[in-house]
């Protein structure tokens, strides 16, 4: 499974990066905004599986860049979780509409991390549309 993590800041990159490879998750790359991800989703050359995106970013925020993936055909039910430190109703309502999948609230726990990723994957995998 090959995966794209979003995210402004560097130490987030590195934690997320740790986890997932720490779980077993080794085909990953990391993007430092909504601009990064876009270049590299148009550059590569297999499709990515699995988005982990944060909301607040410069350059192109998360919502938008949620919306920008699912208006490419290849990504249209490619599951995308967020990874935020919003946590309103209103703000997930708003990554819902984007096109979000998942939501997960920064800080996060290790095994509470991996498990949105497999309970995600679960889902789609299963027709669902799973927001939480």
């Amino acid at each position: 499974m090959k995966i794209l993590a979003v995210d402004d800041s560097s130490v987030i990159r590195d934690q997320v990066s740790e986890t997932l490879y720490n779980a077993g998750y080794n085909d990953f790359d990391t993007a430092i905004d909504g601009v990064d991800a876009l270049e590299h989703i148009n550059e590569e050359e297999e499709p990515y599986d699995f988005f982990i995106v944060d909301i607040n970013m410069p350059r192109m925020d998360g919502f938008e860049l949620i919306s920008n993936i699912r208006n490419k055909f290849d990504y249209m039910d490619t599951p995308i979780m967020v990874l935020s430190t919003e946590r309103s109703a209103e703000m997930k309502q708003k990554g819902k509409a984007a096109g979000a999948t998942s939501w997960i609230v920064k800080p996060f726990e290790q095994v509470k991390f991996i498990s949105g990723i497999k309970k995600t994957l679960k889902y789609v995998a299963d027709g669902g549309k799973l927001f939480e």
